[in-house]
């Protein structure tokens, strides 16, 4: 039989047919009589059994070949190619099918214009207490044709946001479609609209991100670009856009940022409005960053690049072109004063936490704050609000005369102040009133905070439990060299770095202690070395500060890069918080119709050990009692038993000035900027309010005592767990007389750009008392400061490579 056979008589169930045999085979002579063609194959009982046999017989085989083979016969009989083609062809068909129904259903609204200028509302602000602080004013907008506006500015806005606008269908599917992703992941929004879309998206919808919107924005696209001229909708698409300045619409834009009619725009102008679009409020050149500056200026380039690219530019043209800086802003009802400063980190929070939940851009993020009918109750407290303000109009802008000394005109101030405890902003000082100052001083990071870093080296060097080159535990006794311009050591190498102190004064061994007291600039530079600048970076970043962009370089010991009075406020706040993490926050509540918005918490993790930051606290408050703010705090007949850890700054060339310190219960930072009246750049303060030099123990700790002693609990005590410091071991014995017994050591200029080798240093505080018992009992000689730093050249942070 052959195996055919045989495999057909199986799947019959009947036993194997018997091989044929001959008659004459010898090896069966029995049977030599028998038929020669004869085959058996069974009775049909035999059959039968056979075949209940057989099965019996596959079943043992199927549970002796195990689960496995069993599970993969049956995936290969779930997904055959037929199986999974026709799934497919059916979810094709199926979104299809859905496609054109919805496009049968969804139909352009009608009348829109008027329900979209309703939905533009006032923004309500309120202090903590609920009590109204200011509504944001009307919208602006006035809506001109589009043949008002010349051809080529025309053209900037497609150069820059679509530019196969006049070829496509109204939308783009790839972009679309990865929206849609986007959305359903939870990712939100990244781009990829048509001008068409976002026309739709102004003027017909809202600007939630949900997939049901984002569908309906492209089937009413479609429908759009199908019924209306792309003239049609490019005038749409400029006349509803949100430019910043409360203006929406290019009319209003052309007016709040050039003061001209949109007919009289140029095509410089027009370039610098449609960049504009992508970050209203980042892209400001009057507030801007230098980041945002830089940003803009880049977009700026990219749209009149398009336009040659696309033919609507010559060449020689675009050459010859220079950016336009737009004029300030106009004053805008309910801003005036501080309000405006107030209102704007209310946004820029709020703008940020919208970013983060819903998944969306900056641009999308203003367009849903900006004239939406919110009510946003702030942290302010009414009365500090009012104390912070009248603290820095009696320190500081009522003895400034700008006729009678022109660099009085050129002085700024800013500050901040926290609740340690909760994260909440509850004052906040901008600048003089916003109308003429728009540039925010309490969020501007452009100016060096200088010695207020120093206490980031130290709170580094406690945590990492660093020791010193010859292998001594970093603690605030332990001695270190205080000699002026002494090269800085790793391993026994110099690394070119040796800081000069204030008046080239030499200390000899003093101790951590004070050496934070006297702003010592050679001892904090060496122990930046020996805790490792990645470390002393890492430790400013755990604690608020930008380092992002930042190289750890031994400069950086001086506080050289850029800070805020916001973020000193931060990394303070973490201190007298006990190294728990806070992040300020201005923004207590945020309600949108029945939405109403989650912000973080403003206090975090333990960023640094409990131990670490009161040994901080404890140092600072060293400084206050017998230091660079004596005569400004401890001495202050204004305060009351208030204990008060701070720490005085003041940046190389007097360009920045600052106190930042805390009692148990708030903390405040004040800065004070030299910056150009005119052209905004920054600039020595030298002479400013009769003083030959603004150091960070005159007008900010002034402001800080005039305000800090008027609000603060007179009975609240650190609670510190440290046995090191001068909380623990004054390095000072109080007097019943308020009166100053010694001249107030001075606070230093520090800083050189940390790129570069500075080869000098600010002058230092100097110190007028004993030293510690635990250091060489010598008097350190008392040093006038000098009219001016002996370097006389630095780099500022904010501008790379431009001589100061």
């Amino acid at each position: 039989m052959g195996r055919a056979e045989d495999r057909r008589a199986r799947q019959r169930g009947g036993r194997r047919a018997a091989p044929r045999r001959s008659s004459g085979s010898p090896s069966n002579p029995s049977n030599s009589g028998a038929a020669e063609s004869t085959t058996v194959i069974g009775t049909p009982s035999e059959a039968v059994g056979g075949r209940a046999a057989a099965r019996r017989a596959a079943k043992a085989g199927s549970r002796g070949r195990g689960k496995g083979d069993d599970g993969k016969g049956r995936i290969r009989r779930l997904f055959t190619w037929k199986k999974i083609l026709g799934t497919f062809l059916g979810v094709c068909l199926l979104g299809i099918g859905s496609f054109i129904a919805l496009y049968l259903y969804v139909d352009i609204p009608k009348d829109n214009a008027a329900a979209q200028a309703a939905q533009l509302q006032s923004n309500i602000y309120k202090f903590s207490d609920g009590a109204v602080l200011a509504r944001d004013g009307e919208v602006n907008r006035e809506i001109v044709d589009l043949s008002k506006v010349p051809k080529p500015v025309q053209d900037t806005f497609v150069a820059a946001e679509n530019k196969s606008f006049y070829h496509d269908n109204g939308i783009d599917l790839k972009g679309t479609t990865r929206g849609l992703l986007n959305t359903l992941m939870g990712k939100g929004a990244q781009g990829g609209s048509t001008i068409t879309q976002q026309y739709v998206k102004n003027y017909y919808l809202s600007q939630e991100q949900t997939v049901s919107r984002k569908l309906r924005e492209m089937v009413i696209s479609l429908k759009v670009d199908r019924e209306m001229s792309k003239d049609e909708i490019l005038a749409g698409y400029i006349n509803t856009s949100y430019f910043g300045r409360n203006a929406y619409g290019i009319q209003a834009a052309a007016q709040a940022y050039y003061r001209v009619d949109a007919s009289k725009l140029k095509v410089e102008q027009g370039a610098y409005l449609a960049a504009l679009l992508q970050a209203p409020s980042q892209y400001d050149w009057q507030a801007a960053s230098d980041t945002g500056k830089k940003l803009v200026t880049a977009r700026w380039n990219y749209v009149l690049d398009n336009m040659v690219e696309e033919g609507w530019l010559d060449k020689s043209e675009r050459q010859g072109m220079t950016f336009p800086e737009p004029r300030e802003p106009k004053p805008t009802a309910g801003q005036e004063g501080q309000k405006g400063y107030l209102i704007a980190l209310a946004n820029r929070q709020l703008e940020d936490q919208l970013m983060k939940q819903d998944g969306i851009t900056r641009s999308q993020a203003e367009r849903q704050v900006e004239g939406q009918g919110w009510t946003i109750t702030l942290n302010i407290d009414k009365k500090k609000q009012a104390a912070l303000e009248k603290a820095v109009k009696a320190k500081l802008t009522s003895k400034l005369d700008p006729k009678k000394r022109k660099v009085d005109r050129n002085v700024q101030a800013g500050a901040v102040s926290v609740d340690p405890k909760t994260g909440k902003i509850v004052a906040l000082y901008g600048g003089v009133d916003y109308f003429k100052h728009y540039y925010s001083n309490a969020t501007r990071a452009d100016y060096q905070p200088a010695s207020t870093f120093k206490p980031v080296i130290l709170a580094a060097a406690l945590d990492e439990n660093a020791e010193t080159q010859d292998g001594k535990p970093i603690t605030a006794n332990t001695l270190y060299d205080g000699t002026s311009k002494r090269p800085a050591v790793d391993k026994g190498t110099k690394v070119g770095f040796a800081p000069e102190n204030e008046d080239d004064t030499n200390y000899g061994d003093i101790t951590v202690q004070r050496a934070m007291n006297a702003s010592v600039n050679s001892v904090f530079a060496q122990m930046g070395i020996d805790v490792g600048m990645p470390n002393v970076m890492d430790m400013a970043a755990k604690l608020g500060m930008d380092t992002s962009k930042e190289q750890a370089v031994p400069a950086q010991t001086l506080g050289s890069m850029g800070a805020s009075p916001l973020q000193m406020a931060g990394v303070y706040a973490t201190l007298d918080n006990h190294g728990k993490k806070v992040t300020p926050s201005i923004i207590k509540k945020a309600e949108h119709n029945s939405r109403v918005i989650e912000m973080p918490n403003a206090v975090g993790e333990q960023v640094i050990s409990e131990k670490t930051a009161d040994t901080v606290t404890s140092v600072l408050t060293g400084v206050v009692d017998d230091g660079t703010a004596r005569r400004s705090v401890r001495d202050n007949p204004e305060r009351d038993g208030q204990e008060v850890a701070g720490k005085t700054g003041t940046s190389d060339d007097n360009k920045s000035a600052w106190f930042t310190g805390y009692t148990p219960d708030l903390v405040t930072s004040v800065g004070l900027f030299g910056e150009d009246a005119k052209t905004g750049e920054q600039t020595k303060m030298y002479g400013a309010g009769g003083h030959d030099r603004v150091n960070g123990g005159d007008f900010p700790a002034e402001i800080w005592a005039a305000y800090m002693f008027g609000v603060t609990k007179t009975d609240a005590e650190f609670d510190l767990d440290t046995d090191q410091g001068a909380a623990v071991l004054p390095t000072w014995t109080p007097t019943p007389s308020q009166k100053p017994t010694t001249q107030e050591p001075t606070e230093e200029p520090t800083t050189q750009k940390p790129t570069e080798t500075p080869t000098t240093e600010e002058p230092t505080e100097t110190p007028t008392t004993q030293e510690p018992t635990e250091e060489p009992t010598t008097q350190v000689p008392t040093v006038e400061p000098t009219d001016k730093p002996t370097d006389d050249i630095t780099l500022d942070p904010a501008k790379p490579g431009d001589d100061q």
